[in-house]
């Protein structure tokens, strides 16, 4: 992508940018269909959770919209570009920085947790279990097991950064936002790799707790392309369905 090195805004918001200005020159026209992600990632020279993040910046900006099945589309009356630095920052860039972050903690964590740090992580994942099953919005219990990971390292700094990671999820519309269409369409904590972590954390092996943890944060990647994927196709057979009663009622006419 071509940008200047002095251009401090993230890179979705850059693309966000470059995007609007086009939708405002008439690049885009109003009612159009932009080109696909594919075709957006190769031309931006950037990934598809960066163009993901892009297309979510500008439908909370209601200068595009999703039309599931066929596409994203400019608004027929889309408002004037402005700045939104209150997006500040998307799901896939935050678990990005998770995992790097906690993958350390993880490591320096096994190195020094007690047996009874271990039996907290046990109780927590034991929880865990039990919101997966009785509430589908739920993560405290995924967040009580990173931190708890966090605050075995014994350093104050990495526990309180770790756990502004964890904040952020909620303080930032876009990265709720795309949580939000994750869970709506069932993605959960995943108690097997969870478990995982905490067998490597029993056995005392930081490179396993490493990769344990930034496996775990890859795939919560993955997911939640695969999740907004997901979200999309299930909108799409619900329009479909929609459709099919309205013919079918007008066919009984």
């Amino acid at each position: 992508m071509s940008k200047s090195t002095a251009d401090s805004r993230k890179l979705y918001q850059q693309v966000a940018a470059s995007v609007a200005s086009a939708i405002a020159s008439g690049a885009y026209p109003a009612g159009g269909r932009l080109p696909s992600e594919r075709d957006l990632a190769e031309e931006y020279g950037v990934s598809r959770p960066t163009i993901r993040e892009a297309m979510l910046a500008l439908e909370i900006r209601g200068m595009v919209e999703a039309r599931h099945g066929s596409g994203v589309y400019v608004v027929e009356h889309p408002q004037p570009e402005v700045s939104a630095p209150e997006l500040d920052i998307g799901a896939f860039e935050l678990t990005e920085a998770r995992a790097l972050f906690e993958g350390e903690a993880a490591a320096l964590a096994a190195t020094v947790i007690t047996d009874g740090e271990i039996v907290e992580l046990e109780a927590i994942l034991r929880d865990m279990v039990q919101e997966n099953e009785g509430d589908p919005q739920g993560e405290q219990a995924d967040r009580r097991f990173h931190l708890a990971i966090a605050n075995a390292t014994r350093n104050v700094a990495i526990a309180s950064v770790v756990e502004n990671l964890w904040d952020l999820r909620y303080r930032s519309p876009l990265c709720r936002h795309i949580l939000e269409k994750a869970r709506s369409v069932g993605v959960k904590p995943r108690i097997d790799e969870h478990q995982e972590l905490l067998d490597a954390l029993k056995a005392r092996d930081p490179q396993r707790a490493r990769k344990a943890m930034r496996e775990h944060l890859e795939r919560v990647i993955d997911g939640l392309l695969v999740a907004t994927e997901s979200e999309a196709l299930e909108r799409a057979r619900s329009e479909v369905a929609a459709k099919r009663t309205e013919y079918a009622r007008r066919r009984a006419i």
